[in-house]
């Protein structure tokens, strides 16, 4: 079973920053913005078998879904979400500051079952969404590999 990416701005807009740009449609789920709700979405499709990957274009944003990250996916359904989350660059344009926050070392004090991972660049996210997960992880990313035109 293909992966199913949910999340805002992947069937329009940055499409996950290119990862999407050919990726088939039917396995995007576009939401509204709202993080508590996809992350129960994510959850609930992990738990009928499919293999959701939930993205989180602004890293600062999973703070919306902590209720269903820390009660629910750590701590009572161990199942193999993917959660993807950008941390936002000051680069070329800085957001401000709710755009750009980092909360990893939050995280990882938090989370008692989710891995967390942090690849310095896109060959590192390619190996971990390439591996079959058994149990939830987090990939943290930072903007700023996606502003280097290299």
């Amino acid at each position: 079973m293909d992966k199913i990416y949910i999340g805002y701005n992947l069937k329009k807009g940055h499409k996950a920053n290119g990862w999407l740009k050919d990726y088939d449609k039917k396995n995007i789920i576009e939401t509204p913005v709202a993080e508590n709700l996809m992350t129960g979405l994510a959850i609930g499709m992990a738990m009928e078998g499919f293999k959701p990957v939930l993205y989180f274009e602004r890293h600062d944003f999973m703070l919306n879904a902590l209720d269903q990250l820390v009660n629910h996916l750590d701590k009572d359904f161990n199942y193999p979400v993917i959660v993807r989350a950008v941390i936002g660059s000051d680069k070329p344009l800085n957001p401000g500051k709710q755009h750009t926050q980092n909360y990893t070392e939050a995280f990882k004090t938090m989370f008692k079952n989710i891995k967390i991972f942090c690849p310095k660049d896109r060959k590192g996210i390619e190996k971990l969404l390439d591996k079959v997960w058994h149990e939830p992880i987090i990939i943290i990313e930072s903007r700023g590999m996606y502003n280097d035109k290299k």
